[in-house]
């Protein structure tokens, strides 16, 4: 007897066999307990993942003597007809060689006569997107409305090939492609029924090397067992499956971690000298830190991308001191220079500067470590060591009231020098329940709120009476839409209120522009103005402009001018 290759060989007979279609085998069981049996089925998916098979079961299901069944015999005449491919009443048809009109107008022909020997005539045509446009169309009508002993059943690995029409005829059912887990496991059962020693890891290698396809997994299975025989060691699987090369991915990452240019670069020598395709190395460097990233991202669900489990733990190990946005940039680098690396001649050299650029850049810090290590320090130096008591001396503020221009409000500190209390005297009216040890507003509103308090350190404290607070801006004031708006309003309204021990509500009064010739301008005042101004032009740069845009989400919080500051004497 001939040698029946494991493909062939355990070929799933019935729809309990099936791996890794669930939706496709139960939808199908139901429609035949229920009589629910379509005219015309269109199987899509990718190579390997058992659509030809299911069609045959499902043409055993329909004409099995004890059917229509879900769980056909596999014993009566017909099913071990179509078992063995020479059941005169379904014909499997190759679309590749058979794709002309003249073809189809012969298979239309024949769907008249009824079935020789079972319940229905079935066509299975395999890769149906390869007919022609005229044969489509020569299909379409008896597609439609085909005798009551006929089903069609296509299968194709290139759906978006056939014609809406013909879609629209059918029912489609998506074949997915087959998990490493379920591969394994059913390569585990052939290799029992074969008697066939080998490691659960050297299986995960196999169903791994299949890539989704069960025929794949199967086809290299027999080439493993061709090479080592009964007894297969992790090593055997190693040499004929190129795994060997991966040590050298290891090694490069972590070099690549360590910032090590001259050992990538003598690495990646090793590998070009033990005879490895640069464009297919390039191929798994690339994979393999994409494994990087999801172990990092993602560890206690390592499982579902399909990476063996020894590896997860040597992969966890390397990315213990490395963070997510490091690897993340590694990846970028990797995936934007695959395309010219597949037109350039010089592979390995063009390899050998992607890992030199690697392993030079600078670890990525997540934007909020540093937004929060800003923030941390910003709060720090605004706290600060406490100044000694001895040394604490508050300048009343004397401005112009805005309700009677002759008036000046005067803030008094908490423990009164002559000084202060001579200035206290020259006032003619004072701010309501100011909490007597608290400093000025503005440092304390900065104390509460650090942004609010950055936004208006230009503006000037008008006045205070009957529990409404008056500020002053001037007409270019770069905050002035948040200081007006909730909730930044209702923000400073509230500190405010903690301020002057009452209920706060806040009047916004507009300050004409200063003149600078004008003897009654305080020099402040200019000041505030100008620094409003270089403010307006700094937040309109187009370079902070697309700073901005980098960061989703970034808020402006304040601009500070640079000023020049001379070293030494």
């Amino acid at each position: 007897m001939e040698y029946l290759v494991l493909a062939r060989k355990f070929r799933p007979q019935t729809f309990d066999d099936v791996a890794g279609q669930e939706p496709v085998v139960r939808t199908l069981s139901n429609a035949i307990g229920q009589g629910r049996i379509g005219h015309a089925f269109l199987f899509a998916g990718p190579r390997g993942v058992g659509k030809t098979s299911v069609a045959r079961i499902l043409a055993k299901s329909l004409n099995c003597e004890k059917g229509p069944t879900a769980t056909p015999c596999n014993k009566c005449p017909n099913c071990i007809e179509i078992t063995d491919g020479n059941s005169m009443d379904v014909r499997e048809i190759d679309g590749a060689s058979n794709r002309g009109i003249d073809e189809i107008r012969e298979l239309r022909e024949n769907v008249k006569f009824a079935p020789a020997a079972s319940r229905y005539k079935i066509y299975i045509i395999d890769e149906v997107h390869m007919l022609t446009r005229e044969a489509f169309n020569a299909l379409l009508k008896t597609l439609e409305e085909p005798p009551g002993h006929v089903i069609f059943i296509f299968a194709t690995t290139e759906n978006h090939k056939v014609p809406a029409t013909i879609l629209s005829r059918c029912q489609c059912y998506d074949f997915r492609r087959i998990s490493q887990s379920e591969i394994a496991a059913n390569l585990g059962k052939v290799s029992e029924a074969e008697g066939i020693t080998i490691s659960p890891t050297a299986l995960s290698w196999v169903a791994e090397a299949g890539d989704g396809s069960m025929r794949d997994a199967q086809s290299i299975f027999d080439q493993v067992i061709s090479y080592a025989g009964l007894t297969i060691s992790d090593e055997d699987v190693e040499d004929i499956l190129g795994l060997a090369d991966r040590k050298y991915l290891y090694r490069l990452s972590e070099s690549v971690l360590a910032h090590d240019a001259g050992s990538c670069l003598t690495i990646l020598a090793e590998a070009y000298l033990a005879g490895i395709d640069m464009k297919h190395f390039y191929a798994m460097l690339l994979k393999h830190f994409r494994n990087l990233l999801l172990v990092k991202i993602a560890a206690d669900s390592s499982s579902s991308f399909d990476i063996a489990p020894e590896q997860v733990a040597k992969l966890k190990t390397q990315t213990q001191s490395v963070s997510r946005e490091t690897l993340q940039r590694y990846l970028d680098i990797l995936l934007n220079e695959a395309d010219s690396l597949r037109r350039s001649q010089e592979v390995r050299m063009k390899i050998e500067t992607v890992l030199v650029r690697m392993a030079y850049l600078q670890p990525v810090m997540p934007v909020g470590e540093i937004m929060a290590t800003l923030e941390a320090l910003e709060q720090k130096l605004q706290n600060g060591p406490p100044p000694r008591r001895s040394e604490v001396y508050v300048e009343p503020v004397m401005t112009k009231s805005i309700d009677n221009p002759s008036q000046a409000v005067s803030v008094s500190p908490s423990s009164s020098t002559p000084r202060q209390e001579a200035a206290s005297a020259r006032t003619e009216t004072r701010p309501t329940a100011k909490p007597a040890q608290t400093a000025d507003l503005k440092t304390f509103i900065k104390t509460e709120n650090s942004r609010l308090g950055a936004k208006i350190d230009t503006v000037e404290i008008l006045g205070m009476e009957s529990g409404c607070l008056t500020l002053g801006v001037p007409g270019n004031y770069l905050f002035l839409d948040d200081i007006t708006q909730s909730p930044q309003k209702e923000e400073l309204e509230r500190i405010a209120g903690i301020y002057y021990s009452q209920k706060v509500s806040l009047k916004i009064q507009t300050i004409e522009a200063p003149k600078t010739n004008g003897s009654s301008v305080s020099t402040r005042s200019v000041k505030a103005n100008n620094l409003n101004d270089i403010k307006r032009e700094a937040m309109n740069s187009p370079h902070f402009q697309k700073v901005l845009a980098q960061f989703e989400g970034a808020e402006l919080i304040d601009i500070k001018p640079i000023t020049d500051k001379k070293q030494g004497g």
